[in-house]
């Protein structure tokens, strides 16, 4: 990971809702899937407040960004089609999420098999 702050230069939802793009002043660029985001998001919720109170959040593969929020000039708060809103994104954790995005997304796939779960929703009925 970069250890000098890098600051984006545009963050944009696109059209379907599913991803965001986001640009950094160095030229790199990353378009970060909503599924992607939203399981690893930065939460409480999701972390926890130690290492292994960390969640693996089944069940998003539909999910789809509905705001984005700019938090200060350091962070943006995305809000989910499945309400989560309370993860803060910082440019940092964009950024590594960008650049370690097949290592992060392998484990969480590896974590869905182990505990036997699915990136599907579960349907009522």
């Amino acid at each position: 990971m970069s250890e000098r702050q890098s600051w984006p230069t545009e963050i944009r939802l696109r059209n379907d809702r599913r991803s965001i793009l986001i640009r950094f002043e160095d030229g790199t660029e990353y378009d970060l899937p909503a599924e992607y985001l939203r399981v690893l998001s930065p939460s409480a919720e999701v972390q926890g407040h130690a290492p292994d109170q960390r969640k693996t959040v089944p069940g998003k593969i539909d999910v789809a960004i509905t705001a984005i929020d700019p938090v200060g000039n350091y962070a943006i708060r995305p809000t989910f089609s499945d309400g989560h809103d309370s993860g803060l994104f910082t440019w940092a954790y964009l950024r590594r999420l960008g650049e370690e995005n097949s290592d992060l997304w392998s484990a969480y796939l590896a974590d869905l098999e182990r505990q036997g779960l699915s990136r599907e929703s579960r349907r009522p009925g």
